[in-house]
């Protein structure tokens, strides 16, 4: 088993779990508008259950796993030049796959994922400015796989995953103190295989699997850390599920439930494709922040995979690499929301 994804602290004293009071609406709201457009192919060799973090207007992808052997190369994708740069320096841990990747403070980090063998929890810090990685402190939780990562200001989380147990707790990473917190766990379902996208300094975490089923796992949580000021006050809320599980119309044909999918923001949206569940997919949905509602858009042009990325950069979103059974990719494509399909670009 091999995945990926972001970052957060949690802890077990005394939590509050706030559900939000969300209203329903009784409007069904389902299209498919949205154009992917393919752009320049990654540089590195195909693979899958790679880590990306971005900084400026850069995405940067590493380590991941071919199918044969997992990996340490580092590049980079300018996006105003379409181009990939030359290789960068490798990532020094051991070859990984199934590692979380944030950017804070300016650097890039990347730690955990599985190695072939054993489940990681070593974490490294990468300077764009003179591309060389540090050793930083082992992450504060258990080793684990298929976890998510995500930087909010100048801290990091690293959240859920999977240690030979599914997982639902969080940990702050401070990098002025080069120091790890737990703070109040996720609410909800434990699960690995997770995506998390990032909304005005917000975390929001769903999809996902637990007990090797991403059926059991429908929540959305929101994460707030300047809510979470102690390890005992929780930053989490709950919103709508993500399957048709209300009496009204809005949810009726959701099928957004998938483990090992992708996600970025774009504006004031967010975006998940891809993944699996039972088979590889390619549907896409859109999250409108404002509503907590979901829409579907065109579904992913490339071929429907799973162990792919998606980011964002300069309000552009982007799913690059991947696999679809056992064979890997190395395409990428950019998502028009508003634009109209078109197959031939």
């Amino acid at each position: 088993m091999y995945k990926l994804k972001s970052i957060t602290l949690l802890g077990i004293l005394g939590f509050s779990i706030m559900i939000s009071s969300c209203t329903k609406t009784n409007s069904l709201t389902v299209g498919t508008s949205g154009n992917w457009v393919r752009r320049s192919d990654f540089e590195g060799v195909t693979r899958s259950e790679a880590s990306s973090f971005v900084i400026g207007t850069k995405a940067y992808i590493a380590t991941g796993y071919d199918g044969t052997n997992r990996l340490q190369d580092l590049w980079s994708y300018d996006v105003a030049a379409n181009s990939w740069g030359a290789q960068l320096a490798n990532f020094p841990g051991v070859a990984r796959n199934s590692a979380v990747a944030f950017t804070a403070a300016g650097n890039g980090y990347l730690g955990t994922g599985f190695d072939g063998t054993n489940r990681l929890k070593d974490f490294w810090q990468y300077n764009p400015a003179t591309n060389t990685w540090l050793p930083k402190a082992d992450f504060g939780g258990n080793a684990r796989q298929d976890a998510v990562g995500f930087g909010i200001v100048d801290k990091g989380y690293i959240s859920t995953g999977y240690d030979g147990n599914y997982l639902k707790d969080i940990w702050q990473y401070d990098p002025a103190a080069d120091a790890w917190t737990q703070q109040v766990s996720m609410g909800g379902t434990k699960r690995s295989g997770a995506v998390v996208f990032v909304y005005k300094n917000k975390a929001y975490v769903t999809t996902g699997a637990n007990n090797g089923s991403s059926n059991d796992v429908n929540d959305l949580w929101v994460f707030d850390p300047t809510v979470a000021t102690s390890a005992t006050v929780s930053g989490w809320i709950e919103k709508r599920r993500i399957s048709n599980v209300s009496t009204d119309t809005y949810d009726d044909a959701y099928n957004i439930v998938r483990t090992n999918a992708v996600a970025f923001v774009m504006g004031d949206y967010a975006y998940i494709t891809t993944g699996s569940n039972g088979s590889v997919l390619g549907t896409t949905w859109e999250y409108n922040f404002s509503t907590d509602v979901w829409v579907a858009k065109t579904a992913y042009e490339g071929v429907s995979r799973e162990g792919a990325i998606g980011f964002s950069v300069s309000d552009r979103g982007y799913v690059t690499t991947g696999r679809s059974s056992t064979s890997p990719f190395d395409d990428i494509r950019e998502f028009h929301p508003s634009e109209t399909y078109n197959a031939n670009d």
